[in-house]
């Protein structure tokens, strides 16, 4: 019997290759115990499987690390669109702009090049915090993350290679693993998201190019919000679909809209292991016009980017190893991006209100450096960092913000590290420790 004819709802991950832990559906030997159990790959997306079980991620070390991202299996069908339609080792810049709580950013990180950038936007200031989080726990520093409603990105016409628009919507797909999305369903509110859904994908093709992809996606089972907006798009733009090709064992249903025949892919949960989900490609076949938009005013956080110190880059070789990264003063702090961003962010940084920029590495002291918490989950740490290697028992003290033993002779700035996974700095003095874990994000309980 398969997962689905079961009738259980599903728990997925999709890992983190940066920081890998285990090979297919077995853990490496050195983890004797394993967060949670494998019992089978989403085989629409690299690196991602169905667990055996929902374990208390809270109380995971791994999760905090960045290790893995719990996300729904028919959301990352996005994995596979994405190697259909472009040649990912190449240098692309990405929008998700409907981005939080991040699944599908972390995942479009984990696809595309280092040089290549990701705007991952969220219009809601409340949920950016938890798309900060998620996308500094993944550890690239190919990212931006910014707080912007869609039609500012009309500031940046032909911009971007592929858009991603997850759009908010009445969330029929979600019925089976969420009772609250139906008892909040009604043909009003279809048609009140469907105006939105409409409203952003006009506000959004502006800032792709010529040729580029547009990857929209929902939630919703309704006609209306699905194949009625791409008959929308193709009504006021010059545009293609994309015919995406999945294996018909995998029994994502395609269709076609009414009007333009634009094609696209339905996840029901009866057919598939997964909720509803809805997805479709266009590419764009029209340049992009310059429309007369004004700049929003520079918040604090946009501060002018400078030049580091000679000293400061002095103390940064003593943590980093990294010739292809650029590293900028912005504000009291330096940041960390690939060279080959850097034009992008000075662009953008001008016209959009950008809440996170590459890696924040941490502030040039007087006498030392001064990590952030950033730089411990980054992937471009030198491997001869001090590091505290500890069980789970005092990675999760410390996850909490609590004490636990260390040696009393050591000084200085150390990484705490769980299964050889970084979750971040400590300072010893002479006969204690600081804990430089971020308040907000400890665990409460």
């Amino acid at each position: 019997m398969s997962i689905h004819e079961s009738g259980d709802q599903l728990v997925s991950v999709h890992m983190n290759p940066g920081k890998l832990l285990f090979s297919g559906q077995n853990w490496h030997d050195t983890i004797t115990d394993p967060p949670f159990g494998i019992s089978q790959k989403v085989p629409w997306a690299a690196d991602a499987y169905y667990l055996s079980s929902r374990p208390s991620f809270t109380h995971d070390p791994l999760f905090h690390a960045g290790c893995y991202y719990v996300q729904e299996a028919s959301g990352m069908f996005l994995a596979f669109a994405m190697k259909q339609i472009a040649d990912l080792s190449q240098k692309l810049k990405v929008l998700d702009l409907c981005a939080a709580p991040g699944g599908k950013s972390t995942l479009i990180q984990s696809l595309i090049s280092p040089e290549s950038l990701l705007v991952s936007n969220e219009v809601i200031k409340t949920r950016v915090p938890v798309l900060y989080q998620n996308i500094t726990k993944w550890g690239r520093a190919n990212g931006i993350v910014s707080n912007n409603d869609p039609s500012h990105f009309k500031q940046t016409p032909g911009f971007f290679d592929i858009v991603v628009i997850d759009a908010p919507c009445s969330g029929s797909g979600l019925f089976r693993k969420d009772p609250e999305a139906a008892e909040g369903w009604s043909p009003d509110l279809v048609k009140l998201c469907s105006q939105r859904q409409q409203r952003i994908l006009t506000d959004a093709w502006d800032c792709l190019k010529e040729e580029g992809f547009l990857i929209y996606s929902t939630c919703s089972y309704s006609k209306e919000e699905n194949e009625d907006i791409l008959d929308s798009v193709f009504q006021q733009h010059q545009c293609e679909s994309i015919l995406l090709s999945p294996d018909p064992e995998w029994n994502i249903v395609e269709t076609i809209s009414d009007q333009a025949g634009a094609h696209g892919y339905r996840f029901y949960p009866d057919r598939i292991q997964g909720e509803g989900f809805f997805l479709s490609v266009i590419q764009k076949k029209q340049a992009a016009t310059v429309q007369g938009t004004k700049l929003i005013p520079r918040h604090k956080s946009n501060r002018n980017s400078a030049p580091i110190s000679k000293s400061a880059a002095q103390q940064i070789k003593t943590w980093v190893e990294d010739d292809s990264l650029q590293y900028l003063a912005i504000g009291e702090s330096i940041h960390a991006m690939p060279i080959e961003i850097l034009p992008a962010f000075e662009m953008l940084k001008g016209s959009l209100y950008l809440k996170k920029a590459g890696v924040r590495i941490g502030k040039e002291g007087e006498n030392e450096w001064i990590p952030d918490h950033e730089m411990a989950l980054a992937d471009f740490l030198k491997d001869d960092i001090p590091v505290i290697r500890v069980e789970k028992t005092d990675a999760l003290r410390f996850l909490r913000g609590e004490p636990f033993d260390f040696e009393k002779k050591s000084r200085g700035w150390r990484l705490v590290s769980y299964l050889d996974q970084h979750v971040g700095w400590v300072k010893l003095l002479d006969n204690r420790m600081n804990n430089y874990y971020p308040k907000s994000w400890r665990i409460r309980h």
